[in-house]
Formats: C-alpha cells, structure tokens, sequence
C-alpha cells in the first residue's frame, strides 16, 4: 500500500503532462485491486450524489416564485396629532363643496406633488400647502411614509395621511365622485399596502388598487372602457413620461443648476428655508441630480439624445388624444390621464427642457388648454 501510493505520486511529480500508468505487477495484487475498486466506486458515488443534488437545487432555485407577497397587509391609520407647521401657501376656493380639509407636504416642482394639485385645483378644492425641503426632509419626520406627496385630512377623530400621488387622486376621487356616504378612512381601507419581495430578494412595498375607483355609482360602473383606458395612461404618465424627465432637465451641469434656481424660486425657498438651507439645496440638489441623471438615462433606456425620447413620448401621448376626436383624452373635458400627464409636465415648465419641447412637438395647444380649465376650477361643477 505504502510502495504503490508512492509510485503513483512519483509518477504524477515527474510527469504532470503525461498520462500516467501503474505497473501491472501491483494490478495482480487482490488488495490493491480491491482498494482501486472501492475508490472507483466511492468516487462515482460522490459524483453522481453531487449532480443529483446539483440537479435538484437547480430546479428548486428556478421554479420557486421570484417574488411573493409577505403576510403583511397595512391600512394606513389614522393618527391623532401631527406637529402644528405654519402652512407655506393657503389655496382658498370659496366655492368649494367637497367638505374636506386638506394639507398638502411637497416639494413644489415634484412630478407627483404637481399631479395632486393638478387634481385639486381643477375640481376646485382649499388646501394648505406645507413645503417640505428636499434635502432634510424635517416637515415629514412625524410619518413614517418618507417620500412626498403626503395629503393630510381631517376627519373626526383626528388626521387622516394619504400617501402616494395615484392612490391620493384615486381616493379623493371615490369619494367625490360617488354618492355612497362613505368617508375618508372607509375609502383609504381600499388601498392597503402590500409588502413584497422582489426577484432581488429586496422588500418592497406597493399600494393595492391605486389606480381604481372605488365607486357604487352605476354611471362609473357601467363605463368600464372608459375607466380601463384612463387607468391606462395613468399608469404610463407614472411609469414611462415620467422618466424622461430627469435626464432632460439635469442633462448638463448649467441645465441642472438653471432648474434648481427655478425650483428655488417657484417654491419660495428664500422665504420658506434660512439662506444656508437653501444654498444646500441648490448647489447639492443640482449636483446630485446631474449624476442621478446620467443612471436613470441608462436604467430606462433613453436615446442618446435624450430630448428626442421626451418628444417621442409626447408626441404619442397627442395621436392617442388625438384619435379620441376631442380636446382631451377625456374628450370634451379633462379626465384623470389628462391631469396626471399634464401634473407630470408642469414640473418642469420653467426649464429649458420644456423650451425645447414646446419648439419640437405641438404639445402646446393641449397642455395651455389644459392650465387653463385647472386655473377656472372647470371640474368643480362635476362635484
């Protein structure tokens, strides 16, 4: 045993390119036969064990789902205080008939934040505004929700916190549009939030039924079409207008840094944050979002011009109004698409990137259309 493990290994020393043989004087041997044997085996056993197991996982990794829903359903509560901050603007409707008293947390050029007050100011609604800065965030630290738009409504036991643009619009919609004496809380238990993990193995939430009504009116109902198209283009104003966006507005350094003076200016951030809050706003605002940018132009494959993929997008979104043969998606007035899309764009209308869009498309017959139905409240008859 000991003579043939040393031939062998001497013979794999000295000849590591050839192929190595053993002398068949130790093959005659019946223990050393036995042995090689016993090894074949054991070794063919560990080989086909390990592609039998291999096999096994292999299958078990990708049949299993690649993400699925944790158990965990929340319904956003209502709470009882929240800290007392003096609003930053007051929007007052003296015609208002909704009955709500809202409190809008934004930034005032966010994409989402502008599609909430698309929404309220064309069907008229009061609400405070409360701006929230970008950077330290101190106005939210009450909710646990850390993005904007958060809407606050009082109702009879204390605040009621709406989080997220597209169920907000859904939700006060519901309840605006429909004569089922349901209140605030009772339509928010609509749209519970649901904890999931990606195929990343990343917890993630979203919203259930964000983009639905919840309506017991049979004029809603029955419009089923109608509805199911309007969710539509909801979901693509949030899913694909929106991020041509960014790497339009922060596609240089001077573009980016042009955008934050306006939205320095248009949010008020001289008067609303002391001087050196505002200056971090704006020189760390726009460099970050210049390199932000540059990823999100990759991560949602824009052309390299990336003006052109905001054209693109433009320009379909006005033959799909166009084929409805009216002014607006919704025809002769303006439905939910139309005011999600318009919000998305308002965001940016201070910048150079709407320069350009309104010389390269002809978005501007539909979108000043637009601005001014929302400025006369012209949705408020419809309450």
């Amino acid at each position: 045993m000991q003579i043939f493990s040393k031939r062998i290994i001497a013979q794999i020393l000295c000849s590591p390119c050839r192929r190595v043989t053993v002398d068949k004087r130790f093959l005659r041997n019946s223990s050393t036969t036995k042995l090689l044997k016993g090894t074949f085996r054991i070794g063919l056993t560990g080989i086909t064990v390990g592609a039998l197991l291999g096999t096994g996982y292999s299958i078990h990794y990708y049949n299993k789902p690649r993400a699925h829903i944790l158990n965990e359903e929340i319904t956003i509560p209502t709470v009882k205080e929240i800290p007392d901050i003096k609003p930053t603007r007051v929007i007052k409707n003296y015609e208002d008939r909704s009955g709500l008293e809202l409190t809008l947390y934004q930034y005032q050029t966010c994409p989402f934040c502008c599609k909430v007050r698309a929404f309220l100011d064309y069907y008229g609604i009061s609400y405070n505004v409360i701006e929230v800065d970008p950077v330290l965030r101190q106005a939210i630290k009450w909710s646990p929700y850390r993005k904007v738009p958060i809407l606050v409504a009082k109702v009879d036991d204390g605040f009621q916190p709406l989080n997220d643009s597209t169920m907000i619009i859904s939700a006060l919609a519901s309840y605006l549009f429909d004569n089922n004496n349901k209140n605030l809380p009772e339509i928010v238990k609509c749209f519970p939030l649901i904890s999931y993990v990606d195929d990343d193995g990343i917890k993630k939430n979203e919203i259930m039924n964000r983009y639905f009504l919840m309506l017991n009116n049979v004029k809603y109902q029955t419009a089923e079409e109608i509805n199911s198209e309007e969710r539509k283009w909801r979901k693509w104003a949030d899913n694909v207008l929106v991020h041509t966006l960014s790497p339009n507005v922060y596609r240089t350094k001077d573009e980016a840094l042009q955008a934050f003076n306006w939205f320095s200016e248009v949010g008020e951030w001289e008067a609303n944050f002391p001087i050196w809050e505002r200056y971090l706003m704006i020189y760390v605002g726009a460099s970050a979002m210049w390199l932000i940018g540059k990823k999100l132009k990759k991560r949602h494959n824009l052309k390299d011009d990336v003006r052109q993929s905001l054209y693109d997008e433009c320009n379909y979104w006005l033959r799909a109004v166009k084929s409805k043969g009216g002014q607006f998606m919704g025809g002769s007035r303006p439905n939910l698409a139309d005011l999600a899309v318009y919000g998305v764009l308002s965001s940016i209308e201070g910048c150079l990137a709407f320069k350009d869009l309104l010389e390269n498309t002809k978005i501007g017959g539909w979108y000043y259309n637009m601005k001014r139905n929302i400025a006369q409240h012209e949705g408020a008859t419809m309450i």
